[in-house]
Parts: C-alpha cells; sequence; structure tokens
C-alpha cells in the first residue's frame, strides 16, 4: 500500500480546561489486524528507493531509531533487529554439529548472513534474494551489515530462492528461509507448503537443519501461520521444534520453526550446554540469546501447547494459511481546533 504519512496533533494540555496547543508532526499509522491499528512518530526519512518489486525506505522513527520499511510496513529497527535475528539463526546452527555451509532464502537486508557469518565453523554461506535493487539499497544505508556482504564466504545471488535449490543439486548443512509472510497473492505463500519443505529436505546434508520465519506467534494470533507451518513440516521431517518471542517493534511475539532430518539428533540443551556452544563458536558477543533465554524461546504457554496439538493442517499448493495483510492507513490531515 506504499508509505502514507499522517500529519497529526500533539497537544499539550496543562489543565482540564485549557485550549488544545497544536504542534504538527508526521507519523505513520499501520494497520496490525482487522480493528488495530499502531501509530509512530518519524524522525527522519534517511532514503528511499523503489525497484521492479518493491517500495523501500529508510527512516527514523521515534520509537525504534534507524528502521527498514519495505511496502510500507516495519521490516527490522534498530531497537530490536538482533533480536529476530539471533533468533532466527543461532537455534539452528547451534543445534547442528558442525555447520559448514549454509543457504539463506530472502534475507536482503544482509542481517541473517550477518548472524549465520558469526559462527567459525561457516565456509560457504549462499544467500538468495530476488530484488537486487534492494540489496543494493541495504548494503549502502544498513552499515551494520557491511561487514557481512563483504565477506569472501558470502555468495551472493539474485534470483528466485526457490528456483536456486531446484536448478543445483549442492546441499547444504543448514537452510534459513527468512521469507516474506505467507500473504494472500503475496510472492512467498507457496514456499511455506509440504511440498517445497519435501524438496527442502533433498537438499539437506544428512543431520540437516531447516528453519524457517513462521509469523505471529503471540496469544491471540499464534493459530493462524504458526501453528499450521508447525504441523506441515511435522508432515515431512521427523522433529520439529516450534518457538517464540517477543519482538518490540512488531508489537506482537513473533515465531519459528526448526526442523531436524535426523531425530537422534540432541533437541535439547541445558543452559551450559549452550553457553558453551556460543562461546567456542561464534564470533562476538550476542546480544539477546544466551543459555537463559535459550530455555525460555522455547518454553511455550499452555495455550500454544494445546494449539500445536490440535492443529490438523497441511499446507499444500491447494492449501493455504494466510497472515493478516496490513498496511498503512491513508494520510489524513489535521489543523488546529
Amino acid at each position: 500500500q506504499g508509505l502514507r504519512v499522517l500529519l497529526g496533533r500533539q497537544c499539550v494540555v496543562p489543565a482540564p480546561t485549557a485550549p488544545c496547543l497544536v504542534a504538527m508532526s508526521k507519523w505513520i499509522e499501520e494497520e496490525l489486524e482487522d480493528g488495530l491499528r499502531g501509530m509512530y512518530k518519524i524522525g527522519k526519512i534517511l532514503a528511499s528507493t523503489t525497484s521492479k518489486w518493491q517500495t523501500v525506505d529508510v527512516m527514523e522513527l521515534e520509537p525504534f531509531g534507524k528502521c527498514l520499511m519495505i511496502d510500507g510496513l516495519l521490516q527490522s529497527t534498530e531497537v530490536d533487529e538482533f533480536v529476530y535475528h539471533e533468533s532466527l539463526v543461532h537455534p539452528a546452527m547451534l543445534l547442528h554439529p558442525n555447520p559448514k555451509t549454509v543457504y539463506i532464502g530472502g534475507g536482503g537486508e544482509g542481517a541473517t548472513a550477518r548472524e549465520v557469518l558469526r559462527h567459525k565453523s561457516v565456509e560457504k554461506c549462499v544467500m538468495v534474494d530476488i530484488d537486487g535493487d534492494v540489496v543494493d539499497f541495504c548494503k549502502e544505508h544498513l552499515t551494520e551489515n557491511k561487514e557481512a556482504f563483504a565477506d569472501p564466504r558470502l555468495e551472493l545471488v539474485i534470483d528466485d530462492a526457490k528456483k536456486i535449490l531446484e536448478d543445483s543439486d549442492r546441499k547444504y548443512d543448514v537452510i534459513i528461509m527468512d521469507l516474506d509472510d505467507p500473504l494472500e497473492g503475496g510472492p512467498c505463500y507457496q514456499l511455506y507448503t509440504k511440498e517445497f519443505y519435501e524438496f527442502c529436505k533433498t537438499r539437506l546434508n544428512p543431520g540437516g537443519v531447516l528453519v524457517t520465519q513462521a509469523g505471529q506467534a503471540g496469544i491471540k494470533r499464534h493459530h493462524i501461520v504458526w501453528s499450521a507451518v508447525h504441523s506441515t513440516l511435522r508432515a515431512v521431517f521427523p522433529k520439529v521444534l516450534p518457538y517464540n518471542q517477543a519482538v518490540y517493534s512488531f508489537m506482537d511475539e513473533w515465531g519459528w520453526q526448526l526442523a531436524l532430518s535426523d531425530d537422534s539428533l540432541p533437541s535439547k540443551l541445558s543452559v551450559e550446554e549452550v553457553d558453551k556452544r556460543i562461546a567456542d563458536r561464534i564470533n562476538g558477543e550476542l546480544k539477546f540469546l544466551d543459555g537463559e533465554s535459550w530455555q525460555g524461546i522455547f518454553s511455550l504457554s499452555k495455550k500454544h501447547r494445546q494449539t500445536l496439538k490440535e492443529e490438523t493442517i497441511v499446507m499444500t499448493k491447494g492449501t493455504h494459511r494466510f497472515m493478516h495483510n496490513t498496511g498503512l492507513t491513508v494520510a489524513e490531515k489535521e489543523g488546529a481546533k
């Protein structure tokens, strides 16, 4: 729906009967679900571009710092992108005994590759994103990921993520799907299906691990896509580990699903073992994930566990669940009253 700006009022009211003193400011208003919207104050629009596929903005939002927005939707923010990306990448990488080859589907901003390349064992990371203009834009404006793009272990391919997997017989230790949400009419919903996961399994080395972002996973909306991705992966892989974590800028808990191709691999790690693997295998200090928080992301509420137990849908080429197609509302302008 594109980026639309709401010119709003900031009222300073010293007493109940005082007049409203108006200062104009720019806000964006995002529809989070039917009947629920969030508003964010814009500090500065830093850069914008439009590619063949999408519109991209980097801006400063007062609550979140520097933010990446695509087609008017918040993608990642300075204040908490590390929560999302550490949660996406490191559980899969740490559960694998020695990940050397990694495939990333999507991930154009470079943060997923940044976290993968912190692992000392990685020899090759293939990242495939369909939009080269957006990748170039993120290289220029998201400076925190520049080192990842310059790392010689990274092989960046501008193409369709599914096509590249199909056209090559190369296999990987870890496959990470950092895709757009499954939206009706969107470009990625076919990459959340049983058929696609069956194919991904053929592109994993023995003992390989697949992880995918799986959408909203809070107490109200986890039953829409997150639980369906879990049951779909369970139809393909012997062991699937669901997990979730609150991401402040997403205004909800977010969810991931991690699939093990070998169910003999240990899937539960102690606090001490996680901390040891992080210390031994990862360069630098993580901001979010450690042995304690690892236990937290895999500790699901009773409601979540019940939903997973009762979920029966397996998403296929003809059967889908879609997330709410959020967007920003039409601009409005308010004057002093």
